[in-house]
C-alpha cells in the first residue's frame, strides 16, 4: 500500500474530526496554547471541504491526516510584521494533523512533501504557513523541510510565527 494525498469528501468529517481531536489533545498536553479555544472544529473542516480546499494524507482505505490546502487566500497573511520572501502566488496550508496511530512514521513531513507537489502542480513555487511559537513539533518540521522565517502574523488576536519556503 501507498500514501495518497488527495481531497476530502463531506462523509469523512467524522474520520477527520476524530484526528483533529487527537491534534488538540496532544497540543495541550505539549503545553501549547493553539488551538485549546474552540479552533478548529467540525464547522471549519465542513467549510474547508465545501469550498474544495479539505486534503486528507490515506494508507488504504485509513485516513491518517489531515490539512487545507489554498492558493493564494489567506488574509492575515497580507499584513505581516516582516517580510515574505516572494511576493507572487503562494500555497497555504492549515490545520496539519496526523493521527495518533500513525505519529512518529514522518508523515506531517510527507503530507508537506504532497503540499509542495501540489504547489508545483499548480505552477506555484512558494509555500507559506504559520503556527504558535509554542507548536514546537510544527516548528521542528519548518526546519527540517527548510522554510524560512518570515516574521509574525496575527490570527483571533494571537501572534503567529510565519514561514515560507520557495520551491525550486
Amino acid at each position: 500500500m501507498e500514501y495518497i494525498f488527495r481531497k476530502a469528501t463531506q462523509t469523512e468529517i467524522p474520520q477527520i474530526w476524530d484526528i483533529l481531536q487527537q491534534a488538540i489533545v496532544r497540543r495541550k498536553e505539549d503545553g501549547s496554547t493553539q488551538w485549546q479555544d474552540g479552533y478548529p472544529n467540525t464547522e471549519v473542516i465542513t467549510r474547508d471541504i465545501e469550498k474544495g480546499v479539505g486534503h486528507v494524507l490515506t494508507f488504504g482505505d485509513v485516513i491518517v491526516g489531515y490539512c487545507a490546502v489554498l492558493i493564494n487566500d489567506e488574509p492575515a497573511y497580507a499584513e505581516i510584521e516582516g517580510r515574505w520572501l516572494t511576493d507572487g502566488d503562494f500555497v497555504v496550508y492549515h490545520r496539519v494533523a496526523i493521527a495518533d496511530d500513525y505519529l512518529g512514521k514522518g508523515l506531517a513531513k510527507k503530507m508537506l512533501r504532497f503540499v509542495e507537489e501540489f504547489a508545483r502542480n499548480h505552477g506555484i513555487d512558494s509555500v507559506r504557513a504559520d503556527t504558535n511559537h509554542d507548536n514546537f513539533a510544527m516548528l521542528s518540521i519548518f526546519e527540517r523541510l527548510g522554510y524560512v522565517y518570515c516574521g509574525e502574523v496575527y490570527f483571533r488576536g494571537s501572534a503567529r510565527r510565519a514561514y515560507e519556503k520557495v520551491l525550486t
